[in-house]
């Protein structure tokens, strides 16, 4: 494992690694979607195989995919890029806040 992949082992906030690979960011992209960017990310460095890159390259493709990864939710959101499972799932159904109140034990009769 190279120097690189060892130090991006050490962050773990979204903020951490835009600021190693020094990519501006708008803050309040980052504070409503930092799970999802940095999802996105560990999905796109699973498909770049960077053991087969030298140090140099692996930085240039992390810097890249990060980047993606960030305009990924510059130009969308959350529901539409369906990171996680709980939107994969959802699948655009949407609930009013009618129906939950009607689920809750303590409105049942």
């Amino acid at each position: 494992m190279t120097e690189l992949l060892r130090t991006l082992q050490e962050f773990s906030a979204a903020e951490e690694f835009l600021a190693f690979f020094q990519i501006p960011y708008e803050p309040g992209v980052v504070q409503v979607h930092r799970l999802h960017i940095l999802k996105r990310f560990s999905q796109y460095l699973a498909r770049a195989e960077l053991e087969a890159l030298d140090e140099p390259d692996q930085g240039q493709t992390c810097k890249a995919l990060l980047v993606r990864a960030y305009e990924d939710f510059v130009h969308s959101t959350a529901a539409r890029e369906k990171v996680f499972k709980v939107f994969q799932d959802a699948d655009g159904q949407r609930v009013s806040l009618d129906r939950l109140r009607a689920s809750l034990p303590s409105q049942r009769h």
